[in-house]
This record gives C-alpha cells, structure tokens and sequence, in this order.
C-alpha cells in the first residue's frame, strides 16, 4: 500500500481519505441505539396513574367519595400494567352521616377529559341515581360514532331512579352502542317499565337484556313480546319476576309463531351439527340477494360465538358488531323463578304455556339455552318437553340446554337432563409423577 509523505496527509484528498479510513477502523463503534417499532402501544402505568389523580380531583371538586372499587382497581392495573377496561362504582363499605356519598358524574367527567378510550363497561352498583348523573349518563350514552369511549356494557343493579331519570335513560338507549344492557333488582313500576320498553323498542344493536326481579308481573308479558319482536335483542333474562303463565305466553307466543313458521315452510331443514343454525327458509331470503338480513345476522351472530369459544372467549358481552335485523328470534331465554305453575286463575293457561314452549323447543333453530328452573310446571308439562327434545334431536336441530325444576319424576328429569346439551369444557387431568 502507497505510504504518503507526511507533508501531504494534511491536504491531499487521497490521503485525508487513507487517514479517516484507518481512523474508522482503529476506532470502537459507538452502541446503536434500538428504536422503538411504529406503532407501539404506550405504557399502560403513566396513562392510569393520570386517570386516578384526575378522578381523585373530580371527587374533590364535587365533594364526593372516591369509590373504592375503582381506586383498587386502578392501582392494580397499574401494577399489572394492564388495560382497565370494567369499572365498578359501588358505594363505600363504611357508611355514615359524615361519609360522603359516591357519585357517577366525576367516573364520567374523568373520562372525557383524560379521552380514555379503553373502557368497554360500566357497572353501577346500590346507588341512588340523581337526575344531573342520568343526564350526564344519557350525554355519554348518546355519542354514537363519535365518541372517546364506545361502551358496549352497562349494569345498573339494585339503584333507585326516579320517573324521570328512568325516562331519559330509555331515550339514550334508541341512540346508544350498547350490546348488552342490565337492570337487575331496579324495582319498576308500570309507568317506570314503559320509559325503559319505548327506548329498547326497534333497537338494532342492542343484543341482551337481563332484568332479573325487577317486580314484572303479568302485565309485562305483551310489552315485552313486542319488544323482543321489533328489536335485535337475543338474550333475555326474566328470572325473579312474576310473570305466570298469561305473561309468559304473551312473551313466547310471537317467538314460537316465528319459529314454527320457519320451520314449516322448509321441513327438510338440518343441520349438520357444530352447534350452528340451519339457513332460513327461501320465505325469509330477499330477492336480490341469497342471504335474508336475519339470516345474515344470525350467521354473524354465530360465527363470532363460534370463533370466541375457540379463542377463549364467549357470550354476547364480549360481541362488537354492526346493526342486526329486529325479529322475534332468541338464543338464551332465561325464566327462572317466575311463579308458572298450574294453580289459581293464571294456572288455567299451563296447557296453552306448555304448547308455545314445546313448539319453541322443537321448531327454533336459533335457541340454545331455556331455563325454566323453580317453576312448578308438573309431571304432565314436563312429558311435553321431554318429547318436544326428542322430536328437536330427530329433525337434527341444534341442541338445546334445557333447565327444569326437580319437583318431577326422577326418570323424566334425569331424560330431560341427558337430551339436554352439555356442556363442552372438560376439566384436564393431571398427569401423575412416576417415582
């Protein structure tokens, strides 16, 4: 190699360039500095530690009580460093005069102002709801499309609402993204019921309803049989209430009309099993396409029940999807404890009950789930039901789980049991250690 005179290693281009190139190998290089991929998700920590002073100085400022549930919640996730996606507001556990009460508006005010997005569900807990927090509620329920916090769950259990929260809570449901909806041990009231029913009436997204001993009696059966008929609720769950036999039948007369009609029009219908529904009759497909919107819907509706279950998750909670057709068609429906049985003026319409149900049971195949359980139905109901079973396995219809009472025949209850769909986790046995 060309050795240049020392002379020229401070001008010549040729031998500046030798001189950098030898520098450049001679030298260490310097620790490359590893950059973050596009798109990493932000730390968790900092964002909740964030929320809970901001919460803490919403409570201040409106001279309420930090709820506890939310407050531990909150640093657990921050030890975790996991995602807070359920929120818990209950009132605190140590109550008295000078306790100040927990409120829902500064959960709500947090929210916004911290633009925390991750939140999927609200659960209110023993709270006596005032006006201005319903109001601020149905505001939030209300930005559809646009908000900072699609919720898709909401449980309001065991609060006290008056007339008018109850009827601006039901005007914010025709306009909410909620998928499920739960007012259990909400004692309600005929006037009370209708505020709720008018905004769950035509409502496309929201696809379960649980409003277990809620006080609905008789009454309540019409009303909600039109509900369930003009709206894309799936999910419904009455257990606790005291809807007899007339409300019962006014509530499954439109749905077993529906599902006996369907299945009519095509009596070769079957499944293939997989615990998936048959396609809907040519009667319900429209005309430029193959597919109905109900028949299009169910299959989503299942196809995404199906992949949960494989990935771990299931129920409609969990389901995030578009607008589904309103029908009176129903996967779980949930009447335990609701005083049918066959004495005094409403036992008269046991027989008439036990025909609808039956012919649910048999013609349905969008049913999986039917709990009867604590209803005094007899031995003679129950026999119906155990061939209406029979005859839901021979026609190859999906299965069915079927819950009755115990009050009945050891062999007809333990027939209804074995017929009825089992349940599919198995528990893993542990291998054992040779020695």
């Amino acid at each position: 190699m060309q050795r240049w005179p020392r002379c020229y290693r401070s001008y010549h281009p040729l031998a500046r360039n030798e001189v950098e190139l030898n520098t450049c190998k001679t030298m260490p290089r310097a620790k490359e500095r590893k950059q973050k991929p596009k798109g990493a998700a932000a730390p968790v920590a900092p964002i909740l530690q964030k929320f809970l002073k901001t919460y803490q100085k919403h409570c201040t400022q409106s001279r309420t009580s930090m709820c506890p549930a939310i407050q531990r919640d909150l640093k657990s996730s921050i030890d975790r460093e996991q995602i807070l996606r359920k929120f818990m507001l209950v009132r605190a556990g140590n109550c008295s005069a000078n306790t100040l009460p927990v409120s829902l508006e500064p959960l709500l005010m947090t929210i916004r102002d911290e633009s925390y997005t991750m939140a999927r569900e609200i659960c209110i807990w023993g709270l006596q709801l005032t006006n201005p927090e319903i109001a601020r509620l149905a505001l939030f329920l209300e930005q559809k499309g646009h908000t900072n916090c699609p919720l898709t769950t909401l449980e309001i259990i065991d609060c006290k609402m008056d007339l008018w929260s109850l009827g601006r809570l039901g005007k914010a449901l025709q306009l909410s993204s909620l998928h499920f909806l739960a007012l259990d041990y909400c004692k309600f009231g005929n006037e009370e019921l209708e505020r709720i029913f008018s905004g769950l009436e035509s409502n496309r997204r929201l696809q379960g309803l649980s409003m277990r001993y809620c006080g609905l009696g008789p009454q309540s059966g019409p009303r909600l049989g039109s509900v369930i008929s003009h709206s894309a609720i799936c999910e419904l769950r009455l257990d606790g209430n005291s809807l007899q036999c007339s409300g019962a039948l006014a509530l499954l007369r439109p749905i077993a009309e529906y599902a006996e009609t369907q299945r009519k029009d095509q009596p070769t219908l079957a499944s293939a099993h997989a615990g998936n529904p048959p396609p809907l009759p040519q009667a319900c497909r429209g005309a430029s396409s193959t597919l109905s919107p109900i028949e299009k819907s169910s299959k989503a509706l299942t196809t995404k029940r199906t992949s949960q279950k494989k990935s771990g998750k299931g129920g409609i909670r969990k389901q995030v999807g578009s607008l589904l057709e309103a029908g009176p068609w129903i996967v779980t429906l949930c009447l335990a404890d609701n005083s049918i049985d066959g004495t005094g003026k409403e036992g008269e319409r046991l027989l008439e009950l036990t025909r609808t149900v039956t012919c649910l049971i048999k013609y349905s195949t969008h049913l999986r789930e039917m709990d009867l359980g604590n209803n005094v139905l007899g031995e003679t109901a129950a026999m119906d039901i155990l061939e209406a079973l029979r005859a839901r396995k021979t026609g190859k219809l999906p299965p069915l789980k079927v819950t009755v009472t115990p009050r009945i025949s050891s062999d007809t209850f333990r027939s209804i049991w074995k017929l009825s769909k089992k349940s599919t986790r198995t528990r893993k046995k542990k291998k054992k250690i040779k020695n």
